[in-house]
């Protein structure tokens, strides 16, 4: 649990997120955290909320509609920025990240296997949990700027 003293040291750079896609966790329940890539388009100052869209809303919703969260800064992972692939957190192999998986807006537990340095590229080579195919594990290429730190305590 971050003091509220964490909060306000974040708070200022959080600001500067706003109109920015971060990775969010939406829901409340502890078994499962599901975190999703959503546009922040507001932050509260007294309650240290940001407000965020969901703008790929999931089947089940109900007439496709965009969805909005209010959510504690603890639920919000920036990502890097697109176009600085040096000012952002290096992964080492062997390492447990959070990623979003292709063709989706979701963030998966994954593990790296080689760093974008590694492979000249900006992409990291990363094995999805859960990601079976055959029995094995396919290994799969996610642009850095689609990878953050995994949370503490993270379950999936």
């Amino acid at each position: 649990m971050k003091s509220d003293s964490d909060i306000s040291r974040i708070s200022p750079s959080m600001r500067s997120h706003i109109e920015a896609c971060v990775a969010a966790r939406v829901t409340s329940d502890a078994e499962k955290d599901e975190w999703f890539v959503v546009k922040v388009i507001n932050f509260d100052e007294k309650t240290k909320e940001f407000e965020v869209l969901d703008e790929e809303p999931g089947d089940d919703e109900e007439g496709g509609v965009q969805r909005k969260y209010k959510l504690h800064a603890s639920c919000i992972i920036p990502f890097p920025k697109r176009n600085d692939p040096s000012s952002t957190q290096e992964f080492p192999a062997g390492r447990h990240v959070l990623a979003v998986y292709l063709g989706t807006t979701a963030l998966y537990k994954a593990t790296v296997i080689s760093t974008p340095r590694k492979r000249k590229s900006d992409e990291y080579l990363l094995e999805f949990d859960d990601d079976e195919e055959d029995g094995a594990l396919p290994q799969r290429t996610v642009p850095f700027r689609r990878v953050v730190p995994l949370p503490e305590g993270h379950r999936q």
